[in-house]
């Protein structure tokens, strides 16, 4: 499980050194993909595996379901480290995500998101009521 939030760069052409306390649960190879609300998602290979199937599983008929696929699957590259513990983003990834140099990586549970440092301020920029609003909102879900 992925917790925690890192502030990073990525250099000049397109690296991004992955915390150690994150490369650990991420194993050898891993997908980058794009995220939800504005980031890229790092998923471990069998996490990936669970969505792939998920959406392989979607009905084709549903047109939602076949543009999510296209989505996630799309934007989707196998990587892996390199001897420094960086991983390359490719730049059209770093452009659907506003990736330029400060970045904020943040464990979410199964996978990992990278975000705009100052997308992710404002993301994450919730007052107490609207934290409780949304804690709220989550009753039915078992939260």
């Amino acid at each position: 499980m992925f917790k925690g939030e890192y502030n990073h760069t990525i250099d000049t052409k397109g690296r991004l050194i992955i915390p150690a306390k994150l490369r650990e649960g991420l194993g050898d190879h891993f997908v980058v993909t794009r995220g939800l609300d504005g980031c890229l998602s790092i998923y471990a290979m069998p996490e990936w595996e669970k969505l792939e199937e998920k959406l392989q599983n979607l009905p084709l008929t549903n047109a939602n379901a076949r543009k999510f696929s296209r989505y996630m699957l799309s934007g989707a590259v196998d990587c892996e480290f390199d001897k420094m513990g960086r991983i390359l983003l490719p730049q059209v990834l770093r452009q659907a995500a506003s990736l330029e140099k400060d970045v904020v990586l943040i464990g979410v549970g199964s996978r990992i998101e990278i975000w705009n440092r100052d997308k992710w301020a404002a993301e994450n920029e919730l007052t107490e009521e609207e934290m409780s609003d949304l804690g709220g909102n989550l009753e039915g879900l078992g939260i």
